[in-house]
């Protein structure tokens, strides 16, 4: 049954509850029943609004304010094309680091009252202003076996609750494989590691599953870290717990830890950056070979400074439970850099340091760099002998293209492949239902497969 609107429920109880006040038990029920019916309402709540009486009058719709024009969301679509289409609460916070530095470098020419107006811009209000534009522009790994059960008993388990408030340099490390729809033969896998204090995230790629590569590419990233690598927490995977590894840790001064066996969230810390670094950014296809381990490198190694430098995200404050309920507080968004920087236990050099390489960093180039990277990457993926869509592009042309790139959709070449996969599968999804149940019209899905 439909529900009555707003005006004519107001007009109703105020008719109704006259009646239903004065009359005794055997009217009441009858009223109640005769306006349950009607209304659609479930008996208690029609009776609260029986009891209550007439609803007091209703202010009128408030016309809508606009505080913002064209210019100032014309200079909104620029920052939140150059910050790799952030969220709003994300790009809240980015706004004056990205200002400063696209003006610093010449990318971003805005007048007093524009830049005004987009610092006082609340995360809602972007979002808001975006929502058009992200419209348009919208669009089970196989388990190793584990280790011998003397070598697990020497590592320590560590649950997500025993970090408590470490220093930068305690990490939590994982792999993501590059196997793209199988996992048959030798594929190339991405170790990604996750600072739990301020969420600086390394990445690098592993050309074969060896735990003497691992201990190798992990002296590599060592090296490209701001602080001293102090704890290694990773999970169950046999890559990890191994005597290699082990060993590795223990020369190094190095605390070495584990998750509990399927408790990913124990991990939440890398997990999350597996999905929100990784996977955005290199996509679902298959990766294997030196060539596409070299062009993976060369990706992360910008990757690194725009996620550390240009990236906010937030961090789980505390939560309360509430029964069944779970609230969860954050921190406001801020990027690992300036966590670092806030961080108390920092050490001056590495503050020092932080902020010489972010004065010299232009978000725009290195977004730039990591769009012809996972270019290159794509076509080594698809064995593509086309020249790269986006070889070198002048800086310039990409800039301006930015105020313009949400009309084309999805503009990460490393998306594509999961885009077609997600229309193939409402495609089997309807022509099963088809076969099934009869036919069904299945042609919008042809046509989005088409396009």
């Amino acid at each position: 049954m439909r529900r009555i609107s707003m005006a004519t429920r107001d007009e109703l109880v105020k008719v109704v509850a006259k009646r239903y006040a004065r009359g005794d038990r055997a009217d009441k029920s009858r009223i109640l029943d005769e306006f349950a019916a009607v209304s659609g309402f479930h008996r208690k709540h029609a009776m609260r609004l029986l009891r209550n009486g007439p609803p007091a009058e209703r202010s009128g719709p408030r016309p809508e304010r606009r505080l913002y024009d064209d210019a100032v969301r014309e200079a909104l679509i620029v920052l939140w094309e150059a910050s790799d289409r952030i969220c709003g609460k994300r790009l809240k916070m980015l706004i004056p680091i990205l200002v400063e530095a696209m003006e610093r470098h010449g990318h971003l020419h805005l007048t007093a009252e524009i830049r005004t107006r987009l610092l006082a811009m609340s995360a809602a209000t972007i979002d808001r202003a975006l929502r058009e534009v992200r419209d348009i522009a919208g669009g089970p790994r196989r388990r190793r076996s584990t280790a011998s059960t003397a070598l697990r008993r020497s590592i320590p388990i560590r649950t997500f609750s025993d970090w408590q408030d470490p220093p930068p340099g305690f990490v939590e490390a994982d792999l993501v494989a590059h196997s793209g729809p199988t996992t048959r033969g030798s594929f190339i896998q991405t170790l990604c590691l996750t600072d739990v204090a301020s969420g600086w995230t390394e990445c690098a790629p592993l050309l074969v599953r060896e735990q003497k590569l691992l201990s190798e590419v992990l002296t590599v990233l060592r090296r490209l870290l701001p602080f001293q690598l102090l704890g290694f927490d990773t999970d169950n995977d046999s890559v990890f717990l191994n005597e290699t590894i082990r060993d590795y840790c223990l020369d190094a001064g190095i605390e070495f830890t584990r998750c509990r066996p399927y408790r990913k969230n124990d991990q939440a810390f890398v997990e999350q950056k597996n999905g929100a670094v990784v996977r955005r950014i290199v996509g679902y296809r298959r990766l294997e070979g030196l060539e596409a381990a070299a062009a993976l490198a060369q990706l992360y190694s910008t990757v690194r400074l725009f996620v550390n430098f240009f990236q906010p995200s937030f961090k789980l404050a505390g939560k309360e439970r509430d029964g069944a309920r779970v609230r969860k507080r954050y921190h406001p968004a801020a990027t690992p850099c300036q966590r670092l920087l806030a961080h108390p236990r920092t050490p001056e050099p590495v503050r020092a340091k932080l902020v010489q390489t972010q004065s010299r960093l232009d978000p725009v180039k290195l977004l730039q760099e990591m769009r012809s990277a996972q270019q290159r990457l794509v076509n080594i993926a698809d064995e593509s002998c086309t020249p790269a869509l986006v070889s070198d592009p002048a800086l310039d042309h990409f800039l301006s293209g930015l105020r313009t790139a949400w009309k084309e959709g999805e503009v990460r070449p490393t998306a594509l492949l999961r885009t077609l996969q997600r229309r193939l599968k409402i495609w089997r999804k309807e022509k099963a239902h088809a076969m099934v149940f009869g036919p069904m019209h299945v042609e919008p899905a042809i046509e989005l497969i088409a396009h």
